[in-house]
C-alpha cells in the first residue's frame, strides 16, 4: 500500500489551512518541514491534527546523540506521527533516539534527492551515492530506524541488498513525467514508486502548487492504483 505524505512547504498557517481544507478526505499524512516549522512551530502542528491529518515532522536531525533524543522526546509531546533524523548522525545518536519511549516513527535520511554524484565526494574522492545510501539504510535498520528515507532510484538496489530486511521506504523526490524536477535529482513517477511498493511518497508543488490541488492528489492517486492495482488501498 503506497500512502501520499502532501508536503506543506509555506510560509503562513492561512496557506497551510487552505491545503488541508482542499485535501481534507483525500490525503491522510502531511509533512510539516522546516520552513513551516521554523514559521510557526507547534501551531502548524495542531493545524493539521485539527484536520484530522497525521503528522510527518520533517526536521532531519543531526546532532550529538543526547541532544537527538530529546529533540525526538519533544516531538513526541507534540503528538507527531513520524520525526526524520540524519543516519549521517551516526549509529549512537541513533540508538539514543530510538531508545525515547513512547516516540514518533523515526524515519532515516540516506542521501538527499537534490544531491548527485559530484556533491557525495565531500566524503571522500571515490564516494558513490549508491554505496552510501546502502551503508547508511543498514545503519538504520540495526540501529533501530522505522523507516529509510532515500531517492525511489535507491529502492530497487536496497531491496536487492537486504532481501532479508522489511525495510519500509519513504521516498521524495516524486514527480509527474512532464513536471520541472526544480531542486530534485534523483526522481520517479507516482506510478514506478507504486510498481515498486514504496510506503510512502512525499509530493510536494506538483500538489500544493497545482491550481486545483486535491484534483492534483486525485490524479496521482489514480495514476499509483493503475500502476500497482494491489498496492494502494484506503487507509
Amino acid at each position: 500500500m503506497t500512502l501520499i505524505i502532501a508536503a506543506l512547504d509555506v510560509d503562513s498557517i492561512k496557506k497551510q489551512e487552505d491545503l488541508l481544507k482542499a485535501l481534507h478526505g483525500t490525503i491522510v499524512w502531511y509533512k510539516v518541514g522546516l520552513q513551516l516549522f521554523t514559521a510557526h512551530g507547534k501551531r502548524a502542528v495542531d493545524a493539521v491534527q485539527r484536520h484530522g491529518g497525521k503528522v510527518f515532522l520533517d526536521l532531519k536531525l543531526h546532532d550529538i546523540p543526547q541532544t537527538a533524543a530529546r529533540a525526538v522526546r519533544e516531538a513526541q509531546k507534540l503528538g507527531v506521527d513520524a520525526v526524520s533524523l540524519h543516519l549521517l548522525g551516526g549509529a549512537a545518536m541513533l540508538r539514543a533516539a530510538a531508545e525515547i519511549m513512547p516516540r514518533p516513527k523515526l524515519w532515516g535520511v540516506t542521501v538527499l534527492t537534490s544531491m548527485g554524484p559530484k556533491d557525495v565526494r565531500i566524503f571522500s574522492a571515490s564516494a558513490k551515492i549508491p554505496s552510501l545510501v546502502k551503508s547508511l539504510a543498514k545503519l538504520g535498520w540495526v540501529g533501530g530506524a522505522d523507516a529509510t528515507i532515500c531517492s525511489p532510484r535507491e529502492v530497487v538496489l536496497l531491496k536487492k541488498a537486504f532481501p532479508h530486511l522489511d525495510m519500509k521506504f519513504v521516498t521524495p523526490g516524486i514527480r509527474s513525467k512532464d513536471a520541472a524536477l526544480d531542486d530534485q535529482r534523483r526522481v520517479m513517477t507516482p506510478g514506478e514508486a507504486a510498481r515498486l511498493g514504496v510506503d510512502f511518497i512525499v509530493i510536494g508543488r506538483p500538489i500544493t502548487q497545482a491550481a486545483d490541488p486535491r484534483k492534483a492528489a486525485l490524479d496521482i492517486l489514480a495514476e499509483m492504483k493503475a500502476a500497482a492495482p494491489r498496492s494502494l488501498d484506503k487507509e
